[in-house]
């Protein structure tokens, strides 16, 4: 197998104060923790290039991208999002290489490049619906790239499994009851972003979680919820929206998940990814807020793209 390791040095350039939890050394502890363990050079390194207004125009309407370039500051911090989202004067150059990332890890995929891709990039996009930034994310990266797939690549049954402590609003919000896209998404319940947690769109399958939840619950409610969705749909893409935030250490929620569920998810979707697209997957990085649970979280995911074992 060949996994792509995508990344720019640009998602460092975006930060949002000292103190925010969505911070360039969430980038810093995944590269030196892969780095540590030998992982990172087994895999296929490269640098994204932006999105283009083309590729983000497909997913995001251009009211959308005018309004944020207005929001642009020559220095300093501006608020985008009730204090949750801030701008600095490079991040928009962040968020357009961090989409970007997932575009060229789907040609790679597609042009047989690579088997399969992490994206380790920032700012994140899940949260980003079609008209608004928030919850961290001004651009829907997982979106740009499954709308590239379609457009470049005529791919017609894209799965998104999406499994960060918080629900996808964003990518729900982008491809709700479109029949060429599924979306699984796992999250604690009830949590941020308080909408589309019970929504009822045909193409998404809610894997509501409780606090507290651990291993086995989780487990036993992605085989449950996902599996018969994923075997039916039979995708020609799979991609992944991988948020670690659910891991015990996190502080951002109260799930209780370690690496070797992220090991074991991965593992699952690459099964999927094997039987019906060719092995093409595509994953980038969201949530995952304890930078040390962070990196072996990471280190749990890429091991499982390299069909490597994991153990604790």
């Amino acid at each position: 197998m060949i996994t792509a390791y995508i990344t720019h040095p640009r998602c460092m350039d975006h930060h949002m104060g000292p103190q925010h939890p969505e911070s360039p050394l969430r980038l810093e502890a995944i590269r030196a923790r892969l780095a540590l363990a030998g992982v990172l050079q087994q895999t296929m390194q490269s640098e994204a290039k932006p999105a283009t207004d083309e590729q983000l125009l497909r997913v995001h309407p251009a009211r959308h991208l005018h309004a944020l370039d207005k929001c642009v500051p020559d220095d300093g911090l501006v608020t985008i999002d009730s204090g949750d989202t801030l701008m600095n004067p490079h991040s928009l150059d962040a968020a357009r290489v961090a989409a970007g990332a997932v575009v060229r890890g789907v040609d790679q995929v597609f042009r047989h490049q690579a088997d399969n891709v992490f994206c380790a990039v920032r700012p994140p996009g899940h949260h980003a619906e079609a008209s608004d930034a928030m919850g961290f994310c001004f651009y829907n990266n997982v979106a740009v790239g499954a709308a590239h797939a379609r457009e470049a690549y005529g791919a017609r049954r894209i799965a998104i499994l999406d499994f960060d402590v918080h629900q996808c609003n964003g990518t729900i919000d982008i491809f709700k009851d479109d029949p060429e896209i599924l979306i699984c998404t796992s999250f604690q319940f009830p949590f941020y972003p308080w909408r589309y947690l019970r929504s009822d769109h045909h193409n998404v399958v809610n894997t509501p979680l409780e606090a507290g939840c651990d291993s086995t619950a989780f487990r036993k409610a992605i085989e449950d919820d996902w599996l018969p969705a994923l075997h039916a749909f039979k995708p020609d893409l799979v991609l992944l929206s991988a948020g670690f935030d659910a891991h015990r250490d996190d502080p951002m929620a109260e799930l209780n998940l370690d690496e070797a569920d992220y090991h074991w998810v991965t593992r699952l979707a690459l099964e999927i990814a094997a039987l019906y697209a060719d092995n093409r997957l595509v994953s980038v990085l969201e949530g995952g807020y304890d930078t040390d649970a962070l990196g072996r979280c990471a280190e749990a995911h890429v091991k499982a793209l390299l069909g490597q074992p994991w153990s604790s």
